[in-house]
């Protein structure tokens, strides 16, 4: 039943638009659990993938090792899913972003647009069945909503989606109409300059809650990754910093209050294995010790509100702060479907399936962009 209601929501608005090219577009993110009942089989699902927790040769053990791990972490995560509504809001959010995307893209091109999430519903299988009962597709965009790229997150996505495909064409001998389609990957967006607009633009509107935001101290807060997958060539932390780079030399262009101090850290790490340094708790703790009051926290690789922002950061690390004497904290939203991000998106879609125009380039009305921030 539940699974059948988000296959409906999925399709609202869709239909096929003469003389356009119908494009299916899957919108990968990792999900979130919708109730307090389904933190658990959340969690195992996220325990179960061997490409954000590898456990090298204990591999042959993950099932019994997920089982255990998912059913102690369930109640203190239960609890603090009961702090932010009792439930993950990235499945709103996302289809927010999805229906906003749809909007965007309509002039251009016939898109069909699906969520596909990791860890729980609508998963692929979902999005895939969805696609299929669209009908004929001319071309599949696959279009993870994770700025950078990561073998624990676009990689286990796409992993998943192939597996899917897999799955759909042996189960139907004749193929689906929307496996036989072309696909096209979206890597990453890391460095886009739309994607960066957006962030400085949501870093300025912060800034003016500080009475001198100059003077601040501007904290830039990634997922976490295992240092195993970094020592395997994992590109997620060049990018990131990359991305801080890009966002901080346009934000003091731009903004004549921008802190004139910046920090990367990073945060979610899970068991005892070496993970990325250093942590946003620990950060906040020798930070504060030098005698800093005032900072902003930018989820830097977040696209959507989740417990790691919402939790994480606005109430553990809110409270940590607190302790410690900070007077003033502040944590950036998301982009969620802010206009400079689904700009973004539109036109990763539309270079994919090949339309390139300064018109589909296009910011919405009532924003301004350089044009030589646009053009790449």
């Amino acid at each position: 039943m539940k699974t059948s209601r988000a296959l409906s929501i999925l399709c609202t608005g869709v239909n096929s638009v003469a003389g356009k090219k119908r494009v299916g577009i899957v919108l990968f993110q990792l999900g979130g659990p919708d109730s307090l009942q389904a933190v658990e089989p959340f969690l195992l699902n996220l325990f179960l993938d061997p490409d954000i927790i590898p456990l090298g040769p204990l591999g042959l053990l993950r099932k019994p090792i997920a089982r255990i791990i998912s059913s102690r972490r369930s109640v203190p995560v239960m609890g603090r899913y009961a702090q932010i509504g009792r439930r993950s809001p990235i499945a709103i959010l996302t289809e927010r972003q999805r229906l906003r995307l749809v909007r965007a893209l309509s002039p251009y091109i016939d898109p069909v647009a699906v969520v596909a999430m990791r860890y729980w519903h609508p998963m692929s299988h979902e999005a895939l069945e969805t696609l299929r009962n669209a009908g004929a597709l001319d071309e599949v965009v696959l279009l993870p909503l994770y700025p950078h790229y990561s073998y624990a997150t676009t990689l286990s996505s796409m992993k998943e989606w192939r597996r899917t495909i897999d799955r759909d064409k042996a189960k139907h001998v004749n193929g689906s109409a929307s496996s036989a389609a072309p696909e096209r990957v979206v890597e990453n967006f890391y460095n886009h300059p739309l994607y960066i607009r957006g962030l400085v633009e949501n870093i300025g509107r912060t800034l003016r809650q500080f009475p001198d935001s100059s003077r601040i101290h501007l904290i830039f807060s990634a997922h976490g990754l295992p240092m195993s997958l970094v020592e395997k060539g994992d590109p997620y932390p060049r990018q990131i910093e990359e991305t801080v780079r890009l966002t901080c030399e346009q934000g003091a262009a731009q903004f004549p209050g921008w802190p004139r101090s910046h920090l990367l850290c990073y945060q979610s790490r899970v068991g005892p294995a070496k993970w990325l340094q250093p942590p946003l708790t620990g950060t906040i703790e020798r930070i504060t010790h030098e005698g800093v009051k005032e900072m902003l926290i930018v989820p830097i690789s977040f696209v959507t509100e989740h417990i790691e922002t919402l939790h994480e950061i606005n109430i553990e690390a809110r409270d940590e702060a607190k302790k410690l004497g900070v007077e003033r904290f502040r944590m950036m939203p998301a982009l969620g479907d802010s206009p400079y991000f689904i700009a973004a998106l539109k036109d990763l879609v539309l270079r994919a399936v090949g339309i390139d125009s300064a018109t589909a380039r296009q910011i919405p009305p009532g924003i301004t962009t350089p044009t030589s921030q646009i053009a790449s």
